[in-house]
């Protein structure tokens, strides 16, 4: 794992601290502030890495790879992702104990207008523009870059027993109002009472509840709002490299991304408000079509030495469909501080607000976490 220095421990009373959420953003605000001594840090959330799969924890549904947003890269969401992959990419490396959550990859974009010239992808290992009579129909530019794609579910499991293995505590729980767990801790909850003193009323919260930030009490975002991704799992382990073009003709996004457990990440949809939980028959033979014609290497090589493939020759290797509803904001990001006053007679509390990422919550993850730690440190010297 990268290493996190802690600080020198301090003979104050270490600072009770709560975060909310155990998504990819929770988890990884989490593991950062176990790095600090003078922290002692609770997970609280209703669903965790390893339960079965719900609508209602996204992380797990995530494709995902690290290809930096098309945003220019004085943007602060664009620093974000910059430290992230610096992270990542020294996770990813080989012989480190994250190694099999991660695989480095050749990366190819296409690009149906210039945003390519301009792109922050120029920072990224390896970049090349693609020559004009090597893109795809319709294609006006495109890249290449090395980066990684990370195999979610194992991801989340390793940053999850690692915050568990530097002293962090879960307790499950569904938080109604955040001004439960300001004045009573995890206690109120089942099974606090076996937390000892991890569960009085916390000296800060950190708000990571993604989607769950629209309806949790006190909070009551009504700007966070669903962009729903469906995505088809294919069983294609001589796929070894990405590929994306990001709006064909019909603005639909299509993209292959591997994980090194042989599986193929065939995708996929932006469809913003879409609350549907489950996938659309229909749109997964839609996604199969566009990922066939972006990547006919889906089919077997001895199917390709023969013939062209067609839809037929990847259906038996489909090993599963998904969908996750994207935690998308209006105005993006909201990492900030917001202060509680007189909660069950309690002084001021501050919540430090992390989340409404969209589709770059793993992108962001490492960046968002030093800004949440930042925020949170202000915020201790002002109480």
């Amino acid at each position: 794992m990268v290493e996190i220095s802690s600080s020198t421990k301090s003979s104050t009373p270490r600072k009770h601290i709560i975060v909310l959420g155990a998504g990819v953003i929770g988890l990884t605000t989490a593991l950062k502030l176990t790095a600090r001594a003078e922290y002692d840090v609770l997970l609280l959330s209703e669903i965790l890495p390893g339960d079965p799969k719900s609508i209602r924890y996204t992380s797990q549904w995530a494709g995902a790879h690290h290809v930096y947003s098309q945003q220019d890269v004085s943007t602060k969401h664009h620093k974000l992702e910059e430290v992230t992959f610096e992270y990542m990419w020294k996770l990813s490396e080989p012989g480190t104990d994250a190694e099999e959550c991660f695989l480095r990859v050749p990366q190819t974009e296409y690009f149906f207008d210039s945003a390519a010239e301009s792109s922050p992808l120029r920072s990224m290992p390896d970049f090349k523009h693609i020559p004009e009579q090597s893109l795809v129909p319709g294609a006006k530019s495109g890249v290449t870059f090395t980066t990684v794609t990370i195999d979610t579910p194992i991801y989340l499991n390793y940053l999850y027993s690692h915050f568990l293995a530097k002293g962090g505590k879960v307790l499950r729980a569904s938080v109604q109002h955040i001004h439960q767990v300001i004045e009573g801790g995890a206690r109120i909850f089942a099974g606090g009472s076996l937390l000892g003193s991890a569960a009085d009323p916390p000296d800060a919260v950190i708000n990571c509840t993604g989607i769950g930030a629209r309806f949790l009490g006190g909070v009551e975002d009504k700007t966070v709002y669903p962009v729903r991704g469906q995505t088809v799992l294919v069983r294609a382990p001589w796929v070894r490299f990405g590929r994306t073009i990001y709006k064909d003709e019909t603005g639909a996004l299509t993209y292959i991304i591997p994980r090194r457990s042989s599986d193929v990440i065939v995708g996929g949809t932006r469809v913003a408000n879409d609350w549907f939980p489950k996938p659309r028959p229909e749109t997964t033979e839609d996604i199969l079509k566009r990922g066939l014609e972006l990547c006919p290497e889906l089919a077997p090589p001895e199917v390709r030495a023969e013939r062209t493939p067609t839809l037929d020759d990847i259906l038996p290797h489909v090993v599963g469909e998904g969908c996750g509803l994207r935690p998308a904001r209006e105005g993006g990001v909201r990492l900030e501080t917001e202060w509680t006053e007189g909660i069950g007679q309690r002084g001021m509390v501050p919540i430090i607000h992390n989340y409404g990422h969209g589709g770059s919550g793993f992108q962001s993850s490492w960046g968002s976490a030093n800004v949440a730690l930042e925020l949170l440190e202000e915020a201790l010297t002002q109480v």
